[in-house]
């Protein structure tokens, strides 16, 4: 009896660690792979579910225009000549202004005054004006702030001059669009070449005051020769200004990379020399000029002022 038990139970053990190892054996099985399945979704690229032995997916075509890479790098050259074209401007007509002085009427103020602007035009020339100088300061900012400015300060504060500058410079285009628009249309006819302008250059406009060049008072019309000079830099200038800014405002007015980079290109060249002849504008109205800032104030000049800088067109004006 006790024999038949033993074997009974060598007979149950074996069976149940049979099982045990059939039920191992199971599991260490490798499962199958599910096959791959490709579903194509509307407007995205297809979705994979699977591991695909060779994917092909569209390789995007990256080769830009070596050149333009070239002409925009390295940052710093750039950020120098914006800033250079503009302090360095301040610098020179400063020190100009040290030697030589300012333009005087000889004269004095007569008291009498003469309409040489209407109202729209202050409006306008101080609209475009305006948003000129704060498309300059904040392009500065964005161009060379973080070699002069970012080193000098905390990581929030510049996060916070850069992200100012670049809103303003973005809000402030609008306003200079309109402003150059109508002055260059409104403007154009009176700006066209004269006979008298080579000779308005070659006694420099008379705003010397030492040698040969001392007292002259060359001829002029409406609008001298050095004025329009000023006029058709900001007219071209500008509109490459206004059609480049476009293309980075709105990226999807160009097809390639090429032209964004061209874009950059034109924008960064015309900012240079547009700063440069503004700064040259501001100084002649306001420091070089005697009496000339008051035209764009109240639209109207004195009369000895209109007699020395534009003799031609207060001959005109005297007539009609």
């Amino acid at each position: 009896m006790k024999r038949f038990i033993a074997l009974l139970q060598m007979v149950l053990v074996a069976a149940f660690a049979g099982q045990a190892v059939a039920a191992e054996k199971a599991q260490l099985q490798p499962q199958q792979w599910q096959p791959i399945q490709e579903i194509t979704i509307a407007g995205d690229i297809p979705e994979l579910r699977g591991m695909p032995v060779s994917p092909e997916l569209p390789v995007v075509n990256t080769a830009v225009n070596e050149g333009y890479l070239q002409t925009l790098s390295p940052a710093t050259y750039w950020a120098d000549i914006l800033t250079y074209s503009f302090f360095g401007m301040i610098a020179l007509l400063t020190l100009f202004v040290m030697i030589n002085g300012k333009s005087k009427l000889h004269g004095g103020f007569s008291g009498n005054k003469v309409d040489r602007w209407s109202g729209m035009d202050i409006f306008v020339h101080w609209l475009g004006g305006i948003a000129c100088l704060f498309l300059i300061i904040t392009g500065l900012i964005m161009g060379a702030g973080r070699f002069l400015l970012e080193p000098n300060m905390g990581v929030s504060h510049w996060v916070g001059v850069i992200n100012t500058s670049v809103s303003l410079h973005d809000m402030m285009a609008w306003p200079f669009i309109i402003g150059w628009a109508v002055m260059v249309l409104k403007w154009l006819p009176k700006q066209l070449p004269e006979s008298c302008d080579a000779a308005w250059f070659a006694k420099a406009g008379g705003y010397l005051n030492f040698g040969p060049f001392k007292g002259q008072h060359p001829d002029a019309g409406f609008a001298n020769a050095g004025e329009k000079l000023w006029f058709w830099t900001f007219a071209i200038c500008g509109a490459l200004i206004v059609g480049s800014g476009l293309v980075m405002m709105f990226p999807s007015l160009v097809e390639t990379k090429d032209g964004a980079n061209l874009s950059l290109v034109l924008h960064l060249v015309s900012a240079a020399i547009i700063g440069a002849f503004a700064v040259v504008h501001i100084f002649m109205a306001t420091v070089m000029s005697e009496g000339g800032m008051e035209c764009m104030v109240t639209g109207k000049c004195d009369e000895n002022w209109a007699k020395q800088h534009h003799n031609l067109w207060f001959k005109q004006v005297s007539k009609s």
